[in-house]
C-alpha cells in the first residue's frame, strides 16, 4: 500500500507537469493550427534560466522565477516570429522542422554555456518530508498538482471572462471574422505562444528542484507532453489535463511495480492503443466548425 500511495502521489505531480507543457501545444493548436516541438527545450531553458538567476540574485526565488518566466515567454514570441509565423503566411508546413531545430539550437545553446552536469535547484519544499498515509513525501510533490490546477482555473477564467480572452476564442472561431471585427489575429498568435512558453517554463521551475538541471533534461518532458496532447485531445483542454494525470500515475505504477526498464514500452503501447481506438483522443472532437 506504502508504495502504491508513493507512486500515485508521484504520478499526480509527473502527471501535472506533462499537463501543463501540454497545455501549451493545445492553446497554439487551437488559435494558429500550429504548434511548437521546441516546447521540451523552452522547458529546459525555464529550469536552467531559473537556475542561474536564482545563483546571481542571491538565492532570491522571488526574483529568479518572474524573470525566468519572462525569458521563456520572449523565447516563445521569438519561435513564433521568426520559427513559424514565414511558413505559416505561406500555408507552409516547414514550422514543423523549424521549430524542431529550434529547439536544438536551445539545447546546444544551454550545452555550451551552462554545460551538461546535472545540478541541483535548491528550494525549501525539497529539504525535509511530510508523512502522509506513512509514506514519506517532498511538499513540493503536493504543491505541483495544486498549481497546476490553479493555472488551469486561471486560464479558464481568462478565456471566459475578459476582453483579452473573449478575443482570443474569437480567433479560434474564426480568424478571418475576427479581423473584420477589428481584432488584430497576429497579436493574439503572438500572444498564444508566449503563454505557450511561459506554461513550459513554468513546468521547468516546478520540476527542476525534483530532477537534476541540465540541458538535456527538457527532451522526454517535451515528447512525453505532446503524448499527453494527442491522447487527452488537442481541442480539449480539461481532457488534456485529465490524460496528463492518467499518463503520469500509469508512469509511476509501471516503473514502481516493473522497474524503469518497462516504463517507455508499456505507457507508450498503451497510448498507441488507446489512439487506434479513439484517433482524436480521449477527449477530442472529430471536428470543428468554424462559423
Amino acid at each position: 500500500m506504502t508504495l502504491f500511495t508513493m507512486a500515485v502521489v508521484t504520478g499526480l505531480a509527473l502527471g501535472s507537469i506533462y499537463g501543463l507543457i501540454a497545455l501549451g501545444f493545445q492553446i497554439t493548436y487551437s488559435v494558429s493550427g500550429t504548434v511548437n516541438f521546441a516546447q521540451g527545450s523552452v522547458v529546459m531553458l525555464g529550469a536552467v534560466s531559473g537556475y542561474m538567476i536564482y545563483q546571481v540574485s542571491g538565492d532570491m526565488p522571488w526574483i529568479a522565477y518572474p524573470l525566468a518566466l519572462l525569458v521563456c515567454g520572449i523565447a516563445g514570441a521569438v519561435i513564433e516570429a521568426v520559427l513559424v509565423r514565414p511558413f505559416a503566411k505561406r500555408g507552409n508546413e516547414g514550422w514543423l522542422m523549424a521549430t524542431v531545430a529550434g529547439g536544438i539550437l536551445l539545447d546546444n545553446t544551454a550545452l555550451f554555456t551552462f554545460g551538461n552536469e546535472p545540478r541541483t535547484f535548491p528550494s525549501s519544499l525539497v529539504n525535509d518530508t511530510v508523512q502522509i498515509a506513512n509514506v514519506g513525501l517532498y511538499p513540493l510533490q503536493l504543491v505541483i498538482p495544486l498549481v497546476t490546477l490553479s493555472i488551469a482555473i486561471i486560464l479558464h477564467v481568462l478565456f471566459r471572462r475578459t476582453q483579452q480572452g473573449t478575443a482570443l476564442l474569437a480567433v479560434v472561431q474564426n480568424a478571418s471574422a475576427a479581423s473584420l471585427m477589428g481584432i488584430n489575429t497576429q497579436r493574439m498568435i503572438t500572444a498564444s505562444y508566449v503563454l505557450s512558453g511561459m506554461l513550459a517554463g513554468l513546468a521547468g521551475l516546478l520540476i527542476a528542484p525534483l530532477a537534476s538541471v541540465h540541458s538535456e533534461m527538457g527532451v522526454l518532458f517535451g515528447l512525453k507532453a505532446f503524448a499527453v496532447a494527442i491522447l487527452g485531445g488537442m481541442t480539449s483542454a480539461s481532457g488534456i489535463m485529465v490524460a496528463g494525470l492518467i499518463y503520469g500515475i500509469t508512469e509511476a505504477l509501471v516503473t514502481s511495480y516493473f522497474g524503469s526498464s518497462f516504463t517507455s514500452i508499456v505507457v507508450f503501447a498503451a497510448v498507441i492503443a488507446i489512439l487506434v481506438l479513439k484517433p482524436n483522443g480521449l477527449f477530442g472532437r472529430s471536428g470543428v466548425n468554424k462559423v
